[in-house]
């Protein structure tokens, strides 16, 4: 029986992709499939993407094991962040004013620095490896990577086209092609960013099985069943904490995580929140409004979900999906409650004159029931109840549904108890959560310094079980449908109104 592994340890998500169906064992952070060692186990070895450089879980035994299965000549793919682990080095010092150097294994000669790409990517092939081999059309897959710029001699594999970077458009074209993919010089190792290769590319899981003398894959197929069922008993990577048995909505229902502006812990709450009802049996889907489907993963992390095209819900020309065809997607899934985290304010882009623009356009598309966030960490509690009634007024004036509210970074809880008071007899909103000021200072816990799924996913579920009524949040989402497209004059009127 041939033997496919993955490896299964912090910071890595094995659950962001289905690799074509063909993992069949776990190799955890000692090198070992079933107590076995990797090397004498596998045929081939999977490192899929995720924080695996930063979270720092490969022990001195898998990297003995991975560089042991390299000089057998056993073929291995390094995705994103396992590409780097395959790597020279990685310097993980984004927004510091000196690089963060992190060793990799020297697998393939190239390095990484930062470069954040998140897009949706058809790539070019270069003939140099046993995946691309004689496969002369682009391939597809998307990019979701903080530290993508490569550098190194190691013969490429892929080049891909993306029109985005670092938050920002690359050119005046809207496209530009970056070193993507590489192979080590004896032809068995491969790293690459594209996220999906092996799931949206027959030709290459093709070349993969040729190349290890399968003809017939269904053996492993069959095996791939039960490696997902294992994969799925658990939150996150070896917490220990069980799923419940499975409890099912016969339609899914919706909730939008939105807020008053940046830095409110949308992302932190949404990761908390998914990890809280995946563990309560629903299956969770999560959507982001935006291109930066970045902000989905920790989440992602927890529930072992995958990463769809439809996550990305497009506003303007950033995204990857419009919210007709993601809600109908998602719709036709096993899935049971869909979280949707918004951008920026949830009324930011309102007044853009593409539409939409904005998520409050997004939520009243659909009268998709929000939830609302307010931080209070920069104008204190009592300016926080203030600005969320302001918002929660106006956003239902303009035909939004408003089903909560959450001040987030709490200090005091008698001043919060206080003001409850008032934003209830101004906004008539019950539902009104709150949840205490937590200590995320060190590196790896800040998205936007530097995240480690583990130990950021931790603290949020944590945070959101000690913290929120979690029935509550999921007795307000909502089944949904498509109902308009709004337009500009209209949204306008209300506005001003």
């Amino acid at each position: 029986m041939v033997k496919i592994g993955i490896t299964y340890i912090k910071g890595s998500v094995p659950g962001f992709e289905n690799f074509g169906n063909l993992p069949t064992d776990f190799v955890n952070s000692q090198g070992l499939v079933n107590g076995n060692r990797a090397s004498d186990e596998l045929d081939v070895l999977i490192i899929p993407g995720g924080t695996i450089v930063e979270s720092e879980d490969y022990k001195k035994n898998l990297k003995k094991e991975i560089t042991q299965m390299n000089k057998d000549g056993k073929p291995i793919i390094g995705i994103c962040a396992g590409f780097q682990l395959l790597s020279n080095k990685v310097d993980i010092g984004r927004n510091s004013p000196n690089p963060i150097i992190k060793e990799g294994l020297g697998l393939i000669n190239v390095e990484f620095s930062p470069l954040i790409s998140s897009d949706r990517v058809k790539a070019k092939i270069y003939d140099n490896s046993f995946i691309t081999k004689n496969i002369k059309d682009y391939i597809t897959g998307f990019h979701c990577h903080t530290y993508g710029k490569i550098k190194g001699d190691a013969k490429p594999i892929f080049y891909s086209q993306i029109q985005r970077m670092n938050y920002g458009n690359v050119n005046k074209n809207n496209e530009y092609n970056i070193f993507s993919g590489a192979v080590n010089d004896d032809g068995n190792v491969v790293g690459t960013l594209i996220h999906n290769i092996l799931d949206e590319n027959p030709a290459i899981v093709r070349n993969l099985l040729d190349y290890i003398d399968i003809e017939n894959p269904e053996d492993i197929y069959i095996k791939n069943k039960e490696f997902k069922k294992k994969l799925n008993r658990e939150i996150g990577i070896k917490t220990n904490i069980k799923i419940s048995s499975r409890k099912k909505f016969k339609i899914p229902r919706f909730l939008m995580i939105g807020s008053n502006g940046s830095d409110s812990g949308k992302t932190f709450i949404l990761t908390g929140l998914a990890g809280s009802i995946r563990k309560k049996g629903y299956k969770v889907g999560l959507l982001k409004i935006g291109p930066d489907a970045r902000d989905l993963v920790p989440g992602l992390y927890l529930t072992k979900g995958t990463m769809e095209e439809y996550n990305s819900i497009k506003i303007g020309n950033l995204g990857w999906s419009d919210f007709k065809t993601s809600i109908e997607k998602i719709k036709n899934s096993d899935y049971d409650i869909i979280l949707i985290e918004g951008v920026m304010s949830i009324l930011t882009g309102v007044l853009n004159q593409i539409t939409p623009y904005s998520s409050v356009e997004i939520a009243i598309s659909s009268n998709v029931p929000i939830l609302l966030i307010s931080s209070v960490n920069k104008g204190g509690i009592e300016s926080a109840a203030v600005e969320i009634t302001s918002h929660v007024n106006l956003i239902k004036k303009m035909g939004g549904n408003v089903k909560g509210i959450i001040l987030n970074k709490i200090y005091n809880q008698d001043i919060f108890n206080n003001v409850i008071h008032y934003i209830k007899n101004n906004t008539n909103i019950s539902n009104i959560q709150s949840i205490e000021k937590q200590k995320l200072t060190k590196r790896g816990n800040t998205p936007e310094i530097e995240i480690k799924y583990d130990e950021f996913s931790k603290k949020a579920f944590e945070t959101i079980e000690n913290s929120l009524n979690v029935d509550e949040i999921i007795s307000m989402a909502e089944p949904v449908k498509f109902n308009k497209y709004l337009n500009f004059q209209e949204l306008q009127e209300k506005f001003n109104r």
